[in-house]
């Protein structure tokens, strides 16, 4: 005989068999990263790798640096993925985040068109070259965004004793925008550029530009990875978040970055400790 009780078992059931889809699709987690990994197509090539491992999904919010870990700040990420060291320490030791890995480096380039109107082509010292472009006014364009790139853009304006901030001009463009479009952006103008390796190898649309300083040690780009601190901010996913950094750090995760190739050139080069530190 139906009854109360009855009622209520099946509405229980229907409610554990509506939700299963639901849950079974929550198996992912939100990384947000810098433009660079999304730009340069590492997350094309390893996401797929971990979700076969784990059944995994990541989204991926691609932002600047200063954006990605403003978002995680606000508890709308599971796991941070950048490349400013500094920062990422600070966003650790206020609590926002867990512990920092480091994952794989690069360095930054310099690119320039073919014209190069400040003569730095082929030469190494960076600060030099950008002391060139400020004395001749040679166009610059900067991402402007808080990134993980333009705070290292910036930190080698102050190496060549620059306060760009106060001694700029129509020469030094601010776009406040991600790598791709910095590029698109110094390509229309025949301008500067500071880019990391990995989007410049990967831009296609290049058209009269080239590198025109590398190799300076004040150029590295190391990139770190981070949990979002769960204690702050209850919804984040530990264990799916915790399980996407340990693979990355594995053998496995990192032989995935370091298998990423694009024309034969390897894009990052994979750091991370045995320990996971």
């Amino acid at each position: 005989m139906f009854n109360r009780r009855s009622f209520v078992v099946l509405t229980v059931a229907w409610a554990i068999l509506s939700c299963a889809p639901s849950l079974a699709q929550d198996k992912s987690i939100v990384v947000a990263s810098t433009t660079s990994t999304q730009d340069s197509g590492l997350f094309g090539h390893i996401l797929p790798l971990f979700k076969e491992k784990t059944g995994i999904d990541v989204r991926v919010i691609a932002q600047g640096t200063g954006q990605a870990l403003d978002t995680a700040r606000r508890g709308d990420a599971d796991v941070v993925f950048v490349h400013a060291k500094p920062q990422e320490e600070k966003f650790v030791a206020d609590g926002y985040g867990v512990k920092r890995h480091d994952v794989m480096y690069n360095d930054f380039v310099l690119i320039g068109p073919n014209s190069d109107p400040a003569g730095i082509a082929g030469t190494k010292d960076i600060v030099a070259a950008l002391t060139a472009i400020k004395a001749k006014q040679a166009p610059f364009v900067s991402r402007g965004d808080r990134s993980g790139t333009h705070q290292a853009e910036l930190a080698l304006w102050r190496d060549a004793g620059v306060d760009i901030a106060e001694n700029n001009g129509p020469w030094y463009r601010e776009i406040g925008q991600g790598m791709g479009a910095a590029l698109n952006t110094a390509s229309a103008m025949n301008a500067y550029v500071l880019a990391d390796r990995g989007t410049w190898i990967a831009f296609k649309s290049r058209g009269d530009l080239a590198i025109a300083v590398e190799g300076d040690n004040r150029l590295f780009n190391q990139y770190g990875i981070i949990l979002v601190n769960p204690e702050k901010f209850p919804h984040v996913k530990k264990e799916y978040g915790q399980a996407f950094i340990d693979w990355i750090v594995s053998r496995d995760g990192q032989k995935a970055i370091a298998d990423y190739t694009i024309g034969g050139q390897q894009l990052f080069s994979p750091d991370a400790r045995a320990d996971g530190s």
